[in-house]
């Protein structure tokens, strides 16, 4: 089959009642879970094969697309930014505000140096001059997807790999690493630590500043290997990912709400009635499971300086559930979703929905889960629809792939990767623009930024 076709299936739909698809109904590799009825609205979006297409601005061939999409290419690592300093390299997370009358990208760069050197810092203002990540801003034209200025946003800080938006208009930029001052070396031997500043801290950017932002660690919401979060607009609260092989699934109550700087209440996720569950394996989609909250009480501990997992750790000691490698995290239709870039019985990735409840418990249940890398192939960041659809990045060292999910479990192939040389190069940042028409997304390496148009509405 072609390479569209082969990807587009129907998952088996979990639960009984209207609309459900007899499992056996797929063979083999076609099923790679369930989708449990209503947690989007239906779609059914056909779009033909994927072909490689030119960018609209530079002539590259970097992009597969359907018939009827176009793209642009720009904020290439090394290009000289409208600051002064070169683009950083490995763009990672990624969102788009409107500002004023501007269309406005915060874009994560998940620079790793792995022992602090002097004098690294991508910017102006750093948080630790020994440490090469942070953000940069772009201002976008929306009529011809290009940049009018671009300039360093947060400096200082250490592998900001994803993070999340908040209601108020800012981004929040996680560091994917727990080293700070002290040298040692790791289980491998490998030399760690040896910074001015301890990391593993997000960092709140303002979409509006047009300058680096004053970096404050924000202590509160945990020192852990972030990964992305998602802001319940409803009731402020802040969900968390972590990124390590056995990890939590976090929520941050803040002491104010829309100030994160103020503080709050760390908590990690727990089954009733069932301490330390393990979703890592042995799963069932549909199933839904009823939670509670376990306060952590050390969101900060000096342990995790050479302990990834201290603060898991102290949430497992209390009944919380085991997760592996969770990375994207999505607030949208009143739910939150989170990926499970490699859990699962075939470790090729699970996505999960949390539905807060009044009694601000909730529940949790699996809605996908690949048993064929051919369908998906580990999930990582994801963003919605207008139509309430999950985009979903692919993860992995194959072919990457942007999936479209729709609420029937129908899985479409929407951009692949066909740059030259970096085909496997991961996908990542992917984020509407606030009136829907032009997505945008990166590659990590080599690090590019692209917009792309075409009939998103139908998605």
């Amino acid at each position: 089959m072609s390479g569209l076709g082969r990807r587009r299936f129907l998952l088996h739909a979990g639960l009984a009642g209207a609309g459900a698809l007899a499992l056996d109904a797929f063979h083999g590799s076609q099923i790679i879970g369930a989708v449990a009825n209503g947690w989007a609205p239906a779609n059914s979006a056909r779009f033909g094969q994927l072909v490689p297409t030119e960018a609209a601005n530079t002539r590259e061939l970097l992009l597969a697309l359907p018939d009827g999409f176009h793209y642009t290419a720009f904020g290439k690592t090394g290009k000289l930014m409208s600051d002064g300093n070169p683009t950083p390299r490995a763009h990672d997370g990624m969102w788009a505000f409107k500002v004023r009358d501007q269309l406005r990208l915060v874009r994560n760069h998940e620079v790793s140096n792995p022992v602090g050197l002097p004098g690294v810092a991508i910017g102006a203002n750093p948080y630790d001059s020994m440490a090469g990540g942070g953000t940069t801003t772009l201002i976008i034209d929306p009529r011809t997807r290009e940049i009018v200025k671009d300039f360093v946003s947060l400096s200082g800080t250490l592998i900001n790999c994803a993070g999340g938006p908040t209601p108020w208009n800012s981004w929040v930029s996680c560091e994917e690493t727990t080293v700070g001052t002290e040298k040692f070396k790791n289980a491998l031997g490998l030399d760690k630590g040896g910074f001015s500043k301890p990391h593993g801290y997000c960092f709140e950017v303002p979409a509006a500043a047009d300058k680096p932002a004053t970096p404050v660690p924000l202590k509160a919401m945990g020192r852990f290997v972030h990964e992305a979060l998602a802001v319940d607009p409803k009731t402020g609260i802040v969900y968390l990912t972590e990124d390590t092989d056995t990890c939590g699934f976090y929520r941050f109550i803040p002491r104010k709400r829309g100030h994160l700087v103020a503080g709050g209440r760390l908590q990690v996720l727990a089954i009733k009635d069932q301490p330390k569950f393990d979703t890592r394996m042995g799963q069932r989609v549909g199933v839904s499971l009823p939670v509670h909250w376990v306060d952590i009480r050390e969101p900060d501990p000096a342990a995790a300086e050479r302990d990834p997992i201290a603060v898991f750790k102290e949430g497992l000691e209390s009944g919380a559930a085991l997760f592996r490698r969770l990375e994207g995290c999505l607030y949208g239709s009143g739910k939150i979703f989170f990926t499970s870039t490699s859990g699962g019985d075939k470790k090729l990735g699970q996505v999960w929905e949390y539905t807060p409840s009044d009694q601000n418990e909730g529940a949790l249940r699996l809605i996908a889960e690949p048993t064929d890398p051919a369908v998906m192939n580990n999930p990582d960041n994801l963003c919605q629809t207008r139509q309430g659809s999950l985009l979903i990045c692919e993860d992995n060292s194959v072919s990457v792939h942007l999936q479209l999910m729709t609420q029937s479990g129908e899985i479409t192939s929407v951009v692949k990767n066909v740059m030259a040389g970096y085909e496997t190069r991961e996908f990542a940042g992917v984020n509407f623009s606030p009136d829907g028409q032009t997505l945008f997304l990166n590659i990590q390496e080599p690090g590019v930024t692209f917009a792309i148009w075409g009939p998103w509405d139908s998605m």
